[in-house]
């Protein structure tokens, strides 16, 4: 029986820069100069590196600074070079010792301050500062693995929101008013999408986002898929595929809510699933106005553009029993209010909640105090079994309410 050799490949767990100077060496590229300068620079750089991070006055500190800068420079010479070890041999020769220690640490400072997240709130744009050296510490004795893992989640994210930047800007927002707003960027980018989709040019407060959501539920409810959402076309191609994907979780957000019979509130805001994926513009000022105006209308169309006591308590009395709102009855009609509620009975909250819901801010309390205090003194009144002729209770409302003859 014959036994087939086989191949053994050895793992060099030496540091980048030793390999590619050993290669360096070997093949003719690095000669005894070039020994001898590395040899003179290596020490300083220990000694700067172990000042920088602590104090060169400690051996462990000196002995951590001769890791880190050889560190350093294998991982500049391995990035760099994508690990070919006669380019990184050749970057030896033409450059001195220190530099590709201070090209590795300049890889490290511009990893340190790209976004680690896609959040406005949680990012910062203004550079390497001292507070970050401890980051940088930490991170000179890493691998270029971790390096590069993390490099391409952070530019990722950089890429986000660069391109989040570039369609907030379309739209007339600036960086500083995203940082101000502190959401993702992912969510900035979505709902521009959809803001083209309506026809928007500037993205929306909360009051016109509802609007869009509605409008779009209304034309495009049950096909998601023909939601119109276009990428715009000078978009830089760098950032094309990111806005492409998200724009198909929109797609795919939309064949949800499209056909949701949850309000846009509730889904958007207070739903997990869609809490933060969507961007609006915090504008209390719009809302309250939005928010008074609803409630005018609500409350003018009830009331007639009537707001006298008795008119009002009319108003009250025939919503607690039930009735048709009204705020002026006949003698006929007040009778039958009576009969219905000596049936039926009141239900006093009814009132207290269509105030609440509906009538101006300003005269919230003086209403529901109005209405508390009439219900108090008349309930005995409207609801007593010792009154058949109903004369009493018809009485009680020509005098509190808006009875016409």
């Amino acid at each position: 029986m014959s036994v087939v050799p086989q191949s053994v490949s050895l793992f060099d767990s030496r540091p980048f820069f030793e390999k590619a100077l050993s290669y360096g060496i070997e093949h003719g590229l690095i000669g005894l100069d070039k020994l001898d300068a590395i040899r003179a620079d290596a020490p300083k750089g220990m000694v700067q590196i172990a000042r920088y991070f602590g104090t060169e006055y400690l051996r462990p500190e000196l002995e951590l600074a001769k890791e880190r800068i050889v560190n350093l420079v294998s991982l500049h010479l391995a990035y760099s070079t994508q690990g070919d070890l006669r380019q990184a041999a050749e970057l030896l020769r033409d450059h001195s010792f220190l530099s590709r220690s201070k090209a590795g640490s300049d890889m490290l400072k511009a990893l340190i301050t790209m976004p680690q997240t896609t959040h406005f709130g949680m990012n910062e744009r203004s550079g390497f500062r001292d507070e970050h050296i401890p980051l940088l510490a930490k991170w000179s004795l890493k691998t270029l693995t971790e390096y590069q893992l993390e490099l391409a989640s952070r530019s990722r994210a950089s890429a986000v929101v660069d391109a989040a930047i570039w369609m907030a800007g379309q739209m007339g927002m600036d960086i500083e008013e995203l940082e101000e707003a502190g959401k993702d960027a992912e969510a900035v980018i979505r709902t521009a999408l959809l803001a083209r989709a309506c026809k928007r040019s500037s993205l929306p407060d909360w009051v016109t986002f509802e609007k869009m959501i509605l409008a779009l539920r209304k034309r495009y409810l049950a096909k998601p898929g023909k939601l119109p959402l276009t990428v715009p076309a000078d978009l830089p191609a760098e950032w094309t595929e990111l806005v492409e994907s998200i724009r198909d979780s929109v797609w795919a957000d939309s064949a949800k809510w499209l056909e949701s019979d949850l309000s846009v509130r509730k889904l958007f805001d207070q739903t997990p699933a869609f809490m933060g994926r969507y961007f609006w513009l915090e504008d209390a000022i719009h809302e309250v106005d939005q928010f008074d105006k609803n409630v005018s209308k609500a409350w003018a169309k009830a009331t007639g553009g009537n707001d006298d006591e008795s008119s009002l308590l009319t108003l009250f009395l025939c919503m607690a029993a039930g009735s048709t709102a009204k705020t002026v009855l006949t003698e006929k009609a007040a009778s039958t209010l009576v009969k219905k509620i000596r049936k039926s009975g009141l239900q006093p909250s009814l009132p207290l909640q269509f105030i609440q819901a509906n009538a101006p801010a300003e005269h919230l309390e003086d209403y529901a105090s109005l209405w508390n205090n009439f219900i108090e003194e008349s309930s005995a009144t409207l609801a007593s079994d010792h009154d058949y002729t109903f004369n009493d209770a018809v009485a009680l409302l020509r005098r509190e309410c808006n009875v016409s003859g």
